[in-house]
């Protein structure tokens, strides 16, 4: 079958990467000359620790089963299997943590809890001071820049898949999309992958779309000239996903809970460390970045280092879609006979987007 998918993000390229799986012939438009949304302004996570229980964490154990078996194919992709922790600096957090191991599904997430001598045998380079942290087994990385070029690349090489960057999408019904170049490009099914790209067309089709946008502020260093083994989050984590229960933890300071704060924070591959991040949810946003949470996450990643961070290189503000149904993983329709917009997996993005394409595919008769 014709497969036309809009979007040139980890969604969009996902959904391409399981059409031609099936033997399906696959056009991929992209207005960008490479994707430039939250698909590379993110830190590579493949995050299954956080998760809520039900579908949530179905979809992100099988996302990181295909983040793996993916790796296998494309070497470029940067996948390294390197857990995380989550490291409490107060009873509080250290409680929220211990709770955590206690869940039905702590197996599947691979949950322990660790003291400050465990801790650091699984990651070194935390010299600073703290009572133990929370490891996951099944989180992962990869590097989200040039993850999505080593996937394009691989999928270029299977017959029946066309790249169509620098083109927007004018038009889409049943049957068909139409570029701003004026070309019509047939298809049997179309998938339509917008990211936080909300209105124009996107609108048109669904007016009353149950989604939100969300702006993140995340920075990079130079290089750490240590190996930092494991992704790491703060205690703050435990507030911002559903897996937890944070009812004991006291307020956070001011800047953290007026720019919805907590650190995460991983390595890439030439040694420097990505660190973020903010959460904004009321439009419209502010187009500069503000200095204080910079500061703030600054301040945190020290202390779990316990030394100076090294120069930052890179700040940067980035825009996700999110579905407002805390029930659902992403917003899934087919919003006319043989067209599917699938849109709003939030930060749970880079971690389950293999599972929503494979999701998406089966629904779309592929």
């Amino acid at each position: 079958m014709r497969v036309v998918i809009v979007g040139g993000g980890v969604l969009g390229t996902m959904h391409a990467w399981h059409a031609l799986r099936r033997g399906h012939q696959v056009v991929q438009i992209e207005r960008e000359t490479q994707a430039r949304g939250a698909s590379v302004r993110n830190f590579g996570l493949i995050w299954v620790s956080g998760r809520a229980e039900g579908d949530e964490l179905a979809a992100a154990l099988r996302g990181r089963e295909l983040w793996e078996k993916l790796a296998t194919d494309v070497p470029g992709l940067g996948f390294r299997p390197a857990g995380s922790l989550t490291v409490a600096r107060t009873d509080a957090e250290l409680t929220v943590a211990r709770r955590a191991t206690a869940l039905p599904t702590a197996d599947a997430r691979e949950f322990e809890l660790l003291d400050p001598v465990s801790t650091r045998r699984r990651n070194p380079a935390l010299a600073g001071e703290f009572l133990g942290a929370l490891w996951s087994g099944r989180d992962a990385v990869v590097e989200p820049r040039p993850a999505q070029q080593a996937i394009r690349a691989h999928l270029s090489t299977i017959d029946g898949y066309r790249w169509q960057p620098g083109r927007e999408v004018r038009e889409v019904d049943t049957g068909l999309v139409r570029d701003d170049h004026g070309e019509i490009h047939r298809a049997d099914v179309v998938i339509l992958c917008t990211g936080a790209w909300l209105g124009g067309l996107v609108r048109d089709l669904v007016p009353d779309l149950p989604v939100r946008r969300v702006r993140l502020q995340m920075m990079q260093t130079a290089p750490l000239h240590e190996v930092l083994p494991t992704s790491v989050a703060d205690g703050d984590s435990f507030r911002y996903y559903p897996a937890y229960d944070p009812a004991e933890l006291p307020p956070q300071v001011e800047v953290a809970r007026a720019h919805g704060m907590q650190l995460l924070m991983v390595q890439r591959q030439d040694g420097g460390l990505t660190i973020g991040y903010t959460h904004a949810y009321a439009e419209p946003f502010d187009f500069d970045v503000e200095e204080a949470p910079y500061e703030h996450l600054v301040g945190v990643a020290e202390a779990l280092l316990g030394r100076r961070l090294p120069a930052i290189t890179r700040r940067w503000a980035g825009v996700y879609a999110q579905t407002t149904d805390p029930t659902q993983v992403v917003y899934r329709r087919e919003v006319r006979p043989g067209v599917w917009l699938v849109t709003g997996p939030g930060g749970r993005g880079m971690t389950c987007s293999p599972a929503i394409g494979e999701t998406s595919i089966v629904e779309a008769g592929l």
